[in-house]
């Protein structure tokens, strides 16, 4: 009983949402006008009018999660070798420095990553957005790419080196293979937070053209208020850019509980 509770009450919000995105006029507001109104797709095909360039932000979002995504992995992967399998001084301390990164609010580093984009030339660039999204998706990847890294047998690396191979082979065809479940969970979350995040890219990027999907969300309807505000459209632009992730959720489930279980309880 207490579960079926918990279940309506997490899904009642995408129920809704689902719904309100097929209506519109009155049969907002009042749910005996949806029997004569009836359900319309127009709040979906109105998200693509070109007056918000709805779906170029979708491309920007794509970009950038993808480019967090690779840049995470590529960087999780070489920093959790060295902090798993080569022993030097400081090296847990060094790993409680990049998970205590992720500790830090967004707005607290908001005025020093402001400088960095317009020193380096990447604001109110799509991609320079893959720079602060760094943050809170690499600590995280390095932390459970190297608890899992830890506990792969040694006898692996060591058969490796007896064959001549070196640390980028050994970390690319011998261990990437067995890194697939923490690989995938990982991947998938840096990508979940790089697709919903809202602060960095409201700051960094103030061109229509650039803009992410969290952003092109809260304009639609900019500039009116709570009454007037298009809910269907809003609803229908929410469900659009969510149902994705959660297929891909859904389609992941089993190695993404491997993946987080493994770095979790090995460690």
């Amino acid at each position: 009983m207490l579960v079926g509770a918990i279940v309506v009450f997490s899904l009642f919000p995408l129920f809704y949402a689902i719904l309100t995105s097929f209506l519109s006029g009155s049969a907002l507001y009042d749910v005996t006008e949806v029997v004569d109104s009836g359900f319309s797709i127009k709040n979906y095909a109105s998200i693509f009018d070109g007056t918000q360039n709805f779906g170029q932000s979708i491309l920007n979002s794509i970009m950038v999660a993808v480019s967090v995504v690779a840049v995470s992995l590529f960087l999780g992967v070489t920093a959790a070798f060295a902090l798993g399998r080569v022993k030097f001084r400081g090296r847990s301390m060094l790993l409680l420095a990049i998970l205590a990164v992720s500790m830090f609010p967004q707005v607290a580093v908001l005025a020093g990553m402001y400088e960095m984009m317009q020193t380096l030339g990447l604001y109110n660039k799509s991609l320079g957005l893959v720079l602060p999204y760094m943050l809170f998706t690499l600590p995280f990847t390095v932390w459970v790419l190297t608890t899992f890294m830890r506990d792969l047998p040694k006898e692996l690396e060591e058969a490796a080196i007896m064959d001549g191979c070196t640390s980028w082979r050994i970390i690319k065809d011998v261990f990437m293979p067995l890194l697939w479940p923490a690989l995938v969970s990982t991947g998938l979350l840096a990508f979940v937070a790089a697709w919903n995040e809202f602060l960095f890219a409201l700051t960094f990027v103030t061109t229509d053209i650039g803009r992410t999907v969290p952003v092109a969300i809260s304009l639609i309807g900019g500039g009116t208020s709570s009454q007037e505000l298009p809910w269907g459209k809003l609803m229908a632009a929410s469900v659009l850019v969510t149902l994705p992730l959660i297929l891909m959720v859904l389609g992941l489930q089993r190695k993404i509980v491997s993946g987080l279980t493994s770095g979790a309880v090995k460690g």
